[in-house]
């Protein structure tokens, strides 16, 4: 599988129907099929998508549509957000679309989602914040042209992704996001359980970890390893609180 294959682009809360239209175009150009929007279908005009898709109008046609970015991504094994801001509440660090085009690699298997948000207000914190890396696109920032048009953006992550795709022998399955935050639910009841930290900080550790397992694109067997050992150090804590 390639890695255009394996890439979902999710829309999230797209305005206008036309801009649906050009992103069909653009992901059919570059081998991408697997079309997700945050919103509901009955919002949109499908006579001007189908102006502006062209050939890839059946894009639209199989698209999916979710209530929330948090059900959208929930089978995929990297979720990377796109976004031309940086801030307190956002990534602290953000991938370059060659640099994510690479990084793919490394899933062999799995859904990749590549989030885009509204085209004037782009993703939210609370949206950012459930992707596991951050994407932007270098643009010059004069006289307030800093963004791109959301078809535009499409294309040009979609282009990186094709221009890096090449065919890979799976090795193994990547787990998905549903998985992961199994996985980190017990690392941070285990971590929680030995005093490291207070509950007020359990959020940030829990998003820590599952945007450090997700990049790390670990297998089952990996995932329930990983609990076994802080199962284990957190049952060897215990034991020595009782003995002490």
């Amino acid at each position: 599988m390639t890695t255009t294959q394996q890439t979902a682009i999710i829309l999230c809360r797209p305005d206008e129907s036309r801009n649906i239209g050009s992103v069909c175009r653009a992901m059919k150009n570059m081998d991408i099929h697997q079309l997700r929007i945050v919103g509901k279908k009955s919002d949109y005009d499908e006579e001007k998508i189908a102006v502006l898709s062209v050939h890839a109008f059946n894009i639209w046609q199989n698209a999916q549509f979710y209530p929330d970015l948090t059900q959208a991504v929930r089978d995929c094994v990297w979720v990377a957000g796109t976004t031309r801001r940086r801030g307190k509440m956002r990534k602290d660090w953000l991938l370059l679309p060659e640099e994510f085009a690479e990084k793919c690699s490394a899933f062999t298997d799995g859904t990749i989602a590549l989030v885009f948000g509204n085209e004037r207000t782009g993703l939210t914190d609370e949206e950012l914040a459930i992707c596991n890396t951050g994407v932007t696109i270098p643009t010059s920032s004069k006289d307030g042209s800093g963004s791109l048009n959301l078809s535009h953006a499409v294309q040009v992550m979609a282009y990186a992704l094709f221009r890096a795709s090449k065919e890979f022998s799976p090795g193994y399955t990547p787990v998905d996001q549903t998985r992961i935050e199994k996985t980190v639910n017990i690392l941070t009841d285990d971590l929680q359980k030995m005093g490291f930290f207070s509950l007020a900080g359990r959020p940030d550790m829990e998003q820590f970890w599952q945007n450090l397992l997700s990049r790390a694109a670990i297998s089952e067997g990996e995932a329930a390893y990983i609990e076994k050992i802080f199962n284990k150090a957190a049952g060897l804590f215990s034991k020595n609180q009782n003995n002490s």
